[in-house]
């Protein structure tokens, strides 16, 4: 009977230690989950939105903004062309940015600041009053990322100065095969690490992207840009930082190899990025210089015809 006792006492001490030995495992185990996702959380709140360094005072970014709030309309980029057009996407034009939520309404007039870097400097003395405003006649034909560009005229020239200084647009001859390090900058007030749009202007050296990738690589994903021949991609940095949410309608700024000039090469349409996706998407600037120019000139309906009379008149004489 005793060595029976033994027996059970042994075989209950036995049981016993390996219940705590499972509980301990599974501690560890549920410990190590809880640890993977902090860590997986903490790496995807670090590399979700763009990075970017603190700007220098860039005198072509524009603000063109429309409320504090992403929900009531925003606030994104835009570039100075001219002494009194401003050039930007679209949709920064509209408080719901979806083809659906903008078919039959017009845009809402922004406010337009100048000469700003940081969001705080954004008041009266630096708004540049607007007087219209001109969507691409393609804008959104067939989605939401169509013709994306929009032209905003200012009621007053501006005074150009070290702060305020327009970028320039592609001449004939200019291509993006052509530039220095393949590569071009960015600047917004985008979103940053923290989930809020930046307080100060930032930028980015982005690389110019394969455009069959960027083109095979949306076109499987839902709600993205059919990347067409008027559009372009970059790629993220060595580091994954890109561009996201608060950066459209900024310009990106390419050098010429051949003769150093500086231009407009895209308007940032697609920044939703961040670092979900490889690329961002640009209206291709080149792609719409007739367009831009008809704009700016004045043209009417009968402005081609006109032109066209007198010279025929000119010729027959």
């Amino acid at each position: 009977m005793d060595i029976i006792n033994k027996m059970w006492f042994s075989l209950t001490l036995l049981l016993l230690a390996a219940w705590a030995c499972l509980a301990d495992v599974t501690h560890a185990e549920d410990k190590m989950k809880r640890s993977v996702s902090a860590s997986r959380l903490a790496s995807l709140r670090s590399r979700r939105m763009v990075g970017g360094k603190l700007a220098p005072h860039v005198p072509w970014q524009v603000m063109v903004y429309i409320a504090d709030s992403v929900l009531d309309g925003g606030y994104a980029g835009g570039a100075l062309i001219s002494d009194r057009w401003v050039l930007t996407a679209g949709r920064n034009l509209f408080v719901r940015k979806s083809r659906q939520d903008i078919q039959g309404k017009d845009p809402v007039i922004p406010k337009v600041y100048l000469g700003i870097s940081r969001r705080a400097e954004a008041d009266a003395s630096k708004e540049a009053a607007v007087e219209r405003i001109v969507l691409h006649p393609g804008f959104q034909n067939q989605s939401d990322w169509d013709n994306d560009l929009a032209l905003i005229q200012l009621k007053e020239p501006v005074v150009m100065s070290h702060k305020v200084t327009p970028i320039p647009l592609p001449e004939g001859g200019q291509d993006l095969a052509d530039i220095v390090r393949g590569s071009g900058v960015i600047t917004g007030w985008g979103w940053g690490i923290l989930l809020s749009p930046a307080t100060s202007l930032k930028h980015l050296v982005l690389p110019l992207a394969n455009h069959s990738l960027c083109k095979a690589e949306y076109k499987q994903i839902p709600l993205t840009p059919t990347v067409d021949d008027n559009m372009f991609c970059t790629g993220p940095t060595e580091y994954q930082e890109n561009v996201c949410f608060g950066d459209a309608g900024g310009a990106l700024a390419v050098t010429d190899a051949e003769t150093g000039d500086i231009y407009a090469a895209g308007i940032l349409s697609y920044d939703k990025s961040c670092n979900r996706y490889n690329y961002g998407v640009y209206m291709k600037i080149s792609s719409y210089l007739p367009w831009i120019h008809s704009v700016i000139r004045g043209d009417t309906e009968k402005s081609s015809a006109l032109r066209s009379d007198a010279m025929s008149k000119m010729y027959s004489r």
